[in-house]
């Protein structure tokens, strides 16, 4: 039956519905009744027996169907967006973060779903992770250029994930102007970035509250693996009387060594492996460390591939362990929303177990507060962040 309601509009299962009601904004393919919509349309949500739910992003690509963006009969509008997008801002500076670069909007997390704007000094770098927020983007950029006043917003719209929306992936312009290479702080630590091509929006800004309680444990001789930017070795190095930092990239190697003499950091030293490999070369050749940083890409990118990760995870927090000093720090860290705390913290107790030493939890963190965790939506954590020491 068709309901009596003005297109565009979404019916959905009383699941559906249940997974509203539960706090969660997505509902999936599986839930999804009938449609009345056109691709990236904001429609409206009904339930079984007409029952108006709310509004959301409709997709009708991804198996994310619908994304909620309000509950009740009120149609979103320019205003709402607006809102949001204030809400966003004020929340980043009541932060009062120390640094130049940092997250302004975190999608779900700001209840804009699949938006996400960064800062980079006098630079945005927006990312319309859905069919809905790529339409919607002009308007966004426009808001976003009289509620801040950038130099330049660069549209980052290279992500995986809109392949999936049916989207193309391209990076632009969208207003003004932004260089090859930006200068931004965090935390007293200089880096140079680089917007067009960089991870993720040029850093990994995810991390920087990490790093910044890893400090306070650091000491002696570090290892910081998976070292992209070198983030932690150079938050970490004025604590330490020498830091090395691996990466399997060439290019990264480039990048910690340019970063660590911006910053005047002679006692850092960076190159290049596979740091599965060369973990078990140190292993072998006896060397030990006082403190060791394990911030590996996400190795678990779909359900499938969890087994796997764990094993990862395990293999790499095993050799860490065993060059680790007694008393030494180990900082381990997982970006995989599919590998949860619980199984994160499991499979560093069986490493510790495989090493035979005993490991204390010294601080249990995740990303940072720029990046808030909505709760009822497991997705929206997906940082793990231990601060472990080795006891014996």
């Amino acid at each position: 039956m068709t309901p009596g309601h003005t297109p565009p509009f979404v019916v959905v299962s009383a699941r559906g519905v249940q997974r509203v009601r539960g706090g969660h904004p997505w509902i999936y393919r599986s839930d999804v009744a009938d449609v009345q919509a056109e691709a990236g349309d904001i429609v409206q949500v009904l339930g079984p027996h007409e029952r108006p739910i709310g509004y959301a992003f409709y997709s009708d690509r991804s198996q994310i169907t619908l994304r909620m963006v309000s509950r009740g009969e009120a149609r979103p509008d320019t205003a709402l967006w607006r809102g949001r997008l204030e809400a966003a801002l004020a929340f980043r500076e009541a932060l009062r973060l120390d640094a130049t670069a940092y997250r302004l909007v975190h999608a779900e997390g700001d209840l804009l779903p699949s938006l996400v704007v960064d800062r980079y000094g006098d630079c945005l770098v927006v990312q319309a992770l859905s069919q809905a927020t790529d339409r919607l983007l002009p308007a966004l950029v426009t808001m976003l250029v009289e509620l801040i006043g950038p130099r330049g917003i660069l549209a980052r719209n290279d992500p995986r994930a809109r392949l999936l929306e049916g989207l193309t992936q391209d990076v632009a312009v969208v207003y003004g102007e932004v260089p090859d290479t930006l200068t931004v702080t965090e935390g007293g630590v200089e880096y140079a970035v680089d917007p067009w091509r960089g991870q993720k929006t040029g850093l990994f800004l995810d991390q920087r509250e990490n790093r910044e309680a890893a400090a306070r444990y650091a000491g002696g001789r570090l290892l910081d693996c998976f070292s992209y930017n070198g983030g932690f070795a150079l938050h970490l190095a004025p604590h330490c009387q020498q830091v090395t930092a691996i990466d399997v990239s060439e290019e990264a190697v480039g990048r910690i060594t340019r970063n660590a003499a911006r910053n005047r950091l002679g006692h850092v030293t960076a190159y290049a492996a596979n740091v599965f490999d060369e973990l078990r070369r140190l292993e072998h050749d006896g060397d030990r460390f006082d403190t060791i940083v394990l911030d590996p890409p996400a190795f678990a990118k779909n359900k499938a591939a969890v087994p796997k990760a764990l094993a990862g995870y395990k293999e790499i927090n095993l050799r860490a362990l065993k060059l680790l000093t007694p008393g030494g720090c180990l900082v381990t860290c997982s970006c995989s929303h599919h590998v949860d705390e619980a199984m994160f913290l499991r499979v560093v107790h069986e490493a510790a177990l495989d090493a035979a030493c005993e490991v204390t939890l010294v601080e249990k963190r995740m990303q940072g507060r720029d990046h808030p965790v909505l709760l009822g939506v497991p997705e929206t954590y997906y940082l793990k962040c231990l601060i472990l020491r080795k006891v014996g």
